[in-house]
């Protein structure tokens, strides 16, 4: 069975999340049922990342298996014709080897996190944004995220019920700039490593909002990193500023 490669593009905002649950709307069940019209019977999709509730996606990547032999272009143009109205677009379809897998073949994961900084409440970016109302000092988030760049244990920030064998993680890139955005300025986060804990960009993102508010310092971001200790981490912040925005893989697969 040819196994096809799926770079997808979803608002989370409609969804419980990427991952097929009972009773539940999610971005998985939505493009299973799409490739059921294509192919009748079930289909099982494998993804390079399970996001949250409300989390979205700009560059997700699955991986299908379907008995037609299909031309990538032709596949991606019906399974959108079948998503509609969903807010889940299939930007690219690509064959790839049969042992090609969209998660353990990965090699690393970008995540973006948007903050729109304004006190009148959001209308074009709602749900695309965590918006906060108070300005924010972007020298001193970066200072914290520094701290929190290489290979730690990442207890702290950590979800209590997440899976992962081991919270010792290698952290490659956690980049804070502002922006200008179309709402009003805007805080970016961009975070970049081969895999990730459960709630771990959000964990850093509310954590850094603190730092930036003036109530945590860098030093304080150490310590909480250092006590690996859930209860040492700062505020979680709410999913709908964070966007899965790239899955790399060691040779291109839709370039």
């Amino acid at each position: 069975m040819p196994r096809y490669a799926l770079k997808v593009e979803y608002q989370g905002e409609p969804f419980a999340g990427w991952q097929r649950q009972k009773d539940l709307p999610s971005v998985q069940g939505a493009i299973e049922a799409a490739l059921s019209k294509l192919q009748p019977g079930s289909h099982t999709i494998a993804a390079a990342g399970r996001t949250d509730a409300g989390v979205h996606a700009l560059g997700q990547v699955a991986h299908c298996d379907l008995e037609k032999d299909w031309d990538p272009f032709r596949l991606s143009e019906a399974l959108n014709y079948h998503l509609k109205p969903l807010p889940v677009a299939i930007l690219k379809a690509a064959r790839v080897a049969d042992d090609w897998h969209a998660r353990f073949s990965a090699i690393e994961r970008q995540y973006l996190f948007r903050i729109l900084i304004r006190r009148a409440p959001a209308t074009h970016d709602k749900g695309q944004v965590w918006q906060i109302g108070h300005p924010l000092d972007v020298a001193a988030m970066q200072e914290g995220a520094d701290m929190l760049i290489g290979r730690h244990d990442f207890t702290t920030f950590r979800s209590s019920i997440c899976q992962a064998a081991s919270p010792v993680k290698t952290l490659d890139e956690l980049r804070v700039e502002k922006v200008q955005g179309f709402s009003g300025p805007e805080v970016h986060f961009h975070v970049r490593a081969r895999s990730f804990l459960h709630n771990q960009v959000r964990s850093f993102v509310g954590t850094l909002e603190r730092v930036g508010a003036g109530a945590w310092t860098a030093q304080d971001v150490r310590d909480a990193l250092a006590a690996a200790d859930r209860a040492a981490c700062g505020p979680v912040c709410p999913p709908q500023g964070l966007y899965l925005a790239r899955v790399g893989y060691p040779d291109p697969v839709f370039d």
